[in-house]
């Protein structure tokens, strides 16, 4: 397993590919703003990819729009269950499609926002054909469409993918989210998706204490995910992809929770061996 880290594109990328390089880590995912997946945006990332010896190894699907990661406004403002916001971000995710394959890029992961546990609820079908027309869209492009964790019991997740019905519909593992959410242990959550991971974010939190804010989020081995036993849980599961930190802070703390995730990741990868 490989292991990389969270990156936005930004003016400061070429800096963060060295920084990256200079401390082992050669793998990302990118966040690309909607209004910057060009031509012109794509040939600089493959250049500065070429010159750093970086992979990207999946395209973060960004969309527009309010977007408040909590329990009260979240279900109305996040990912393409709010039909207010629905079809701005569908086309928005078809041109994520577009750009990952101009990059190559097989995977593109994104939060679909709070699916409903009912399946009878009238949202619910509505937002499996949403999921169906984009990952159809994805598989003419040979793409993976990955659901990022968080929003949803891993059974929804589940219900969604079969629902679906179509083999490159996926998941983007984030243990953090699961528990910061409150929606299911991590490391059983691996046994009920391990078909369907198809990339891992190392990230570390705490149960929500009210029924307003999520948990928090915590540096990499500080929290409730049990990292060493989420890893041998992949392990054991047959992931073999990259592992990718991220770090939902910024400022110079960021770099140094990073880098005590890498090493912590490298020590828990050896042991595997």
């Amino acid at each position: 397993m490989k292991i990389g880290v969270t990156l936005n594109y930004d003016a400061f990328l070429s800096d963060n590919f060295n920084w990256c390089a200079d401390n082992g880590i050669f793998t990302c995912q990118l966040s690309v703003s909607p209004d910057l997946l060009t031509d012109t945006t794509a040939e600089h990332i493959k250049n500065l990819c070429k010159s750093h010896g970086m992979e990207i190894t999946a395209l973060i699907g960004a969309w527009r729009g309010p977007n408040e990661w909590n329990f009260t406004a979240g279900p109305a403002t996040l990912g393409i269950v709010p039909p207010a916001y629905r079809a701005m971000r569908m086309r928005e995710l078809e041109a994520c499609a577009q750009f990952a394959a101009k990059l190559k890029i097989r995977d593109v992961c994104t939060h679909m926002g709070f699916i409903p546990e009912n399946p009878g609820d009238p949202l619910y079908p509505e937002v499996v054909a949403i999921i169906r027309h984009l990952a159809a869209i994805y598989k003419k492009h040979e793409l993976r469409l990955n659901m990022e964790t968080g929003q949803e019991t891993p059974i929804v997740l589940l219900r969604v993918i079969h629902d679906v019905g179509l083999d490159n519909l996926g998941i983007n593992f984030d243990p953090a989210n699961f528990l910061m959410y409150g929606k299911a242990n991590p490391i059983d959550a691996v046994s009920i998706l391990k078909k369907y991971i198809n990339g891992v974010h190392a990230k570390d939190g705490e149960y929500p204490t009210c029924g307003a804010l999520l948990g928090v989020e915590t540096p990499l081995g500080q929290g409730r995910v049990d990292i060493k036993r989420f890893v041998l849980a992949l392990h054991n599961s047959g992931y073999n992809g990259a592992i990718t930190i991220e770090r939902e802070i910024s400022g110079e703390q960021q770099k140094i929770d990073i880098l005590a995730a890498n090493a912590l990741l490298k020590q828990l990868i050896g042991e595997l061996q």
